[in-house]
């Protein structure tokens, strides 16, 4: 993150106004096919981990918001579920999210990963973005580290063609890797001077607006598809039905009981992510618990018991209950 000249304080400001630029504030969302690096940007620019992360599609299934504080602004990243062709009624609901996210936000972020070319997906949804008339629209290369030079640049030239060809042109065109920490504060530092004039939206120090509930379930989610992506990559809901310090410890040794439900589909997929003598499930609990204890700060204890909701993804009844 680069922080820019700092605000002056209240003596200074009269003899200051005419040089010292205005604070900026506002919400800038992160669209693209799924796999397309939004999550992984969105954390390397708030500098922590607020969304997970996937080589598999459709990770996200909700939108993350991630809080980048900067002396000059403060840049509220929204990143959202992959756009794509739904094959269910959870994928209708989460293309429907970033519909509405992006109608609502100061700035749209179009994420194409250098490594692919782009396809009848990514042209869908520039489409898209091109009826989209006054918010400001950067397109943004992910992934760079993944490829030479040359194929870097033909992706550059073949994105501004697309807009070209559709009638809007790009604020900026820029080429990231979030992986390597290339150009991300220079991503920052585009996105803020297109943001409005507004005080901080958000206290200083917060990083997400996301409720801890949330984060565990997904943290929980992230480490159970590691194991079983290639057998159950969307199959897998996470819900944390409670979270409450254990009353009987010391003020010095405190821990935190979580009990969670981990749900799946059909019956058959229970044995894959329990694995053999429940060995797998131990696994997940073991990954996430690490990364839970990291985000609240605290020793955890973390029960873990699979839940079969049938065909949840279809079902409109499940998918509210799962909290979609």
């Amino acid at each position: 993150m680069v922080a820019m000249s700092a605000r002056p304080n209240q003596e200074s400001a009269a003899p200051q106004a005419e040089t010292t630029s205005p604070h900026r504030a506002g919400f800038a969302c992160f669209v693209g096919r799924p796999n397309a690096g939004k999550s992984t940007l969105t954390n390397a620019l708030v500098g922590q981990k607020v969304a997970i992360t996937s080589n598999r599609p459709q990770t996200t299934r909700h939108t993350v918001r991630g809080i980048v504080h900067r002396d000059d602004a403060q840049l509220i990243l929204v990143d959202t579920p992959g756009l794509h062709k739904p094959r269910t009624l959870l994928g209708e609901r989460l293309n429907d999210v970033v519909r509405t996210t992006w109608a609502e936000v100061d700035v749209i972020g179009f994420c194409l990963p250098a490594d692919q070319k782009l396809g009848p997906g990514d042209k869908y949804i520039v489409k898209e973005l091109a009826g989209i008339k006054k918010t400001p629209k950067i397109a943004i290369i992910t992934k760079t580290d993944l490829v030479e030079s040359k194929a870097l640049a033909e992706q550059l030239l073949a994105v501004s063609a697309l807009a070209e060809e559709l009638g809007f042109e790009w604020a900026e065109i820029v080429p990231v890797s979030a992986v390597k920490d290339q150009q991300v504060s220079l991503l920052a530092d585009l996105i803020a001077p297109l943001l409005p004039e507004s005080p901080p939206l958000y206290p200083e120090g917060d990083l997400t607006d996301e409720p801890e509930m949330v984060m565990v379930a997904e943290l929980i989610r992230e480490a159970a598809l590691e194991g079983v992506r290639d057998e159950l990559p969307h199959s897998i809901a996470v819900v944390v039905e409670e979270m409450l310090p254990r009353t009987d410890r010391p003020a010095d040794k405190p821990l935190l009981d979580i009990h969670a439900n981990v749900y799946i589909e059909r019956p058959s997929q229970k044995g894959i992510i329990i694995g053999p003598k429940g060995q797998r499930l131990k696994d997940v609990g073991t990954k996430s618990r690490k990364h839970i204890e990291a985000l609240l700060g605290t020793p955890v204890f973390l029960d873990l018991h699979v839940k079969v909701a049938k065909d949840w993804q279809r079902d409109p009844k499940q998918l509210r209950k799962l909290g979609f």
